[in-house]
């Protein structure tokens, strides 16, 4: 690879993002803080799923699902539709579900590096 391969991607970052931008990243990054909110909204994804589908799905209480719900959705990562008697949640859109794989894949990454370190048998 050579010093000019990574330009225009080195360009991107650069400069410093808007603060306002910034904030709201971060408040969106704390609502991911949580193994149950990142997992709840993996599965929101991926289909719109109700309270009880999710408390299912997760093993957790529909208290503890709403609660969480109402926090991803206050941070914008969630939408919400009404389908009759049910109250159907939905990741915000695709970004959400890219930056989630990215996240996740890069975990991926950093667990196999400190499994098997530089100059270590694999």
């Amino acid at each position: 690879m050579y010093a000019t391969d990574n330009v225009d991607a080195t360009r991107a970052f650069a400069h410093l993002p808007d603060p306002a931008h910034v904030e709201v990243a971060v408040e969106g990054l704390r609502m991911l803080a949580d193994p149950t909110r990142l997992r709840m909204l993996w599965l929101l994804c991926g289909a719109e799923l109700d309270v009880s589908t999710l408390a299912d799905r997760l093993g957790a209480t529909r208290p503890a699902i709403s609660q969480h719900l109402a926090k991803l959705r206050l941070a914008g990562l969630v939408t919400q539709r009404r389908a009759g008697r049910h109250v159907l949640s939905r990741a915000r859109d695709h970004h959400v579900g890219e930056l989630l794989d990215v996240l996740v894949h890069d975990a991926g990454h950093r667990r196999a590096m400190s499994a098997h370190p530089a100059g270590g048998a694999p």
